[in-house]
């Protein structure tokens, strides 16, 4: 086995060694500055870091899609070819009976993860339908909205979910029958290795 030693630039050494292997190989090294992972990260499926933020804010919303304040996070893929596997935790009601309520991701503003919209349906991520108890008082749902992204980019990206409706006033993290309701809505956002 042959190597190479590296002498410290005050003391000790690192030594590089090459196994006994058929053929000639070779390691590429990145041209920029970092440290070199000695630990065999990234493999393909690894977690490369993740980024989460939370609000225990309350606020409502009606008609066409809006952004849920303060309901963002922003990451920097570290490579190019790497998955973004987005997770958001919310709590909603509507104020009107059989109300279709409606979420979706967006990346830097552009809807991601959707269904097909046709002409009697909306595009969405997920969603549900409020319907009456017969005494005029609505509930609070749980939301859970998931999505494996490709964005091909080692930028900045910035990743907000947005809720929309057909009738009425949405409501997030309260009830609209009263503010009976103070939860923790989470969205996290994982950078995972090609």
């Amino acid at each position: 086995m042959s190597s190479v030693v590296i002498s410290g630039d005050t003391s000790g050494a690192i030594t590089l060694s090459a196994p006994a292997v058929a053929g000639t190989n070779t390691i590429t090294l990145p041209a920029s500055t970092g440290t070199v992972l000695t630990t065999g990260s990234p493999q393909s499926g690894g977690v490369i870091q993740v980024v989460s933020t939370s609000i225990t804010s309350q606020s409502t919303y009606s008609s066409s899609y809006a952004n849920i304040t303060g309901f963002n996070l922003s990451i920097t893929p570290k490579f190019s070819t790497s998955k973004i596997f987005l997770i958001a935790n919310l709590y909603a009601g509507n104020n009107t009976s059989s109300a279709n309520i409606y979420f979706q991701f967006t990346r830097n503003g552009t809807a991601i993860g959707v269904g097909t919209a046709d002409s009697q349906s909306i595009s969405a991520g997920g969603g549900f339908r409020q319907l009456s108890d017969g005494q005029a008082v609505y509930g609070v749902f749980p939301i859970v909205l998931q999505y494996l992204d490709s964005p091909a980019t080692t930028s900045a990206i910035t990743y907000q979910v947005q809720t929309a409706n057909n009738a009425g006033t949405t409501y997030i993290n309260y009830s609209p029958s009263g503010n009976n309701l103070r939860s923790i809505l989470t969205i996290t956002a994982m950078e995972i290795a090609a």
